[in-house]
């Protein structure tokens, strides 16, 4: 089965509709929606990054994914921009409580859950025109991924930005592009119809 692929469109919808929300939780959302979109990461990695994440070079960012191997992901220029927003706004909200989560939350886990960006990305789809049966935090990973095969990136280096350690797994996208074009000559192919399966 296919992974569900949002249009460049819909995703500047929803970056959109982050940006128009009301802060502190407009900053906040903008920074990890711009982060996840910026770099395909997993939404365990993104809820659970550590603020020593961004202390190495503010141009990339450290991601500890499976099996604890970490990965250095390139940040855009949008990503930074909304980080480097987001910073004063957590210091504010912490004052003198100290936390090493970029995403503070008075949780358990001390940081943010993934069920809660969850629901605050529902949200944001909703105001963006997005059905949220098409809607989940995974979404934005397979958006990464798909986006960048489409404009011409390699797949080996795709690989290596979302973690994946079979090349087979990052492949699939290729298929989610290939999928439109297969449909397409299906439904206008004159000898489509006509087409049988040879025995």
């Amino acid at each position: 089965m296919l992974p569900k692929v949002l249009s460049e469109q819909e995703v500047d919808g929803l970056l959109s509709a982050a940006r128009g929300l009301a802060p502190p939780a407009g900053v906040m959302m903008t920074a990890l929606m711009e982060l996840l979109y910026a770099t395909g990461m997993r939404v365990s990695e993104l809820v659970g990054l550590p603020f020593s994440a961004l202390a190495r070079n503010p141009e990339m960012l450290v991601v500890r994914g499976k099996g604890d191997k970490e990965r250095m992901v390139p940040l855009s220029q949008p990503a930074r921009q909304a980080v480097a927003a987001w910073l004063p706004v957590r210091a504010e909200l912490l004052g003198k409580t100290p936390s090493k989560w970029l995403f503070p939350a008075h949780g358990k886990a001390g940081h943010l859950t993934r069920s809660a960006f969850a629901k605050h990305l529902l949200k944001l789809g909703m105001a963006a025109g997005i059905d949220p049966r098409r809607l989940s935090p995974h979404v934005l990973r397979h958006a990464f991924a798909t986006h960048l095969l489409a404009h011409g990136a390699d797949l080996r280096v795709v690989q290596e930005l979302l973690g994946h350690a079979d090349i087979a797994t990052t492949e699939i996208y290729t298929h989610v592009l290939d999928e439109p074009k297969t449909r397409l000559v299906q439904q206008h192919h004159p000898l489509a119809g006509l087409m049988k399966p040879r025995h």
